[in-house]
């Protein structure tokens, strides 16, 4: 892993348009960039971000700290989060969440596959 620093709030993302299905209402569009993966695809840090909307999603143990926007995160039998400029979230793998972006969200994350 080389060192480095990225300017999180103007970096440059790519689209990774969603899957349809995954989509309750609105139009989100979703744009990220992977700024690390270890060698056996296990790690990954990176910043990813999204345009209002409702989505849903199954996540990966994630650690994450929103540098922008709002949203309420309702996970399946469990909590409902709300998440802003300057938190941090942990997610646990197998949870199935609805996201409510309620404005342009970005965060940098680190996921950790099993």
């Amino acid at each position: 892993m080389s060192t480095f620093a990225v300017h999180i709030p103007t970096a440059e993302l790519e689209a990774d348009p969603l899957d349809p299905a995954q989509i309750v209402s609105g139009t989100p569009e979703v744009s990220g960039k992977v700024l690390w993966e270890s060698e056996d695809g296990r790690q990954i840090r990176g910043i990813w971000q999204i345009t209002p909307g409702v989505v849903t999603d199954t996540e990966a143990n994630e650690l994450f700290v929103v540098v922008s926007g709002r949203a309420t995160i309702e996970i399946r039998g469990g909590a409902t989060i709300e998440v802003g400029p300057g938190d941090a979230c942990v997610l646990q793998e197998g949870d199935e969440t609805v996201w409510t972006v309620h404005e342009t969200l970005r965060k940098a994350y680190h996921i950790t596959l099993p």
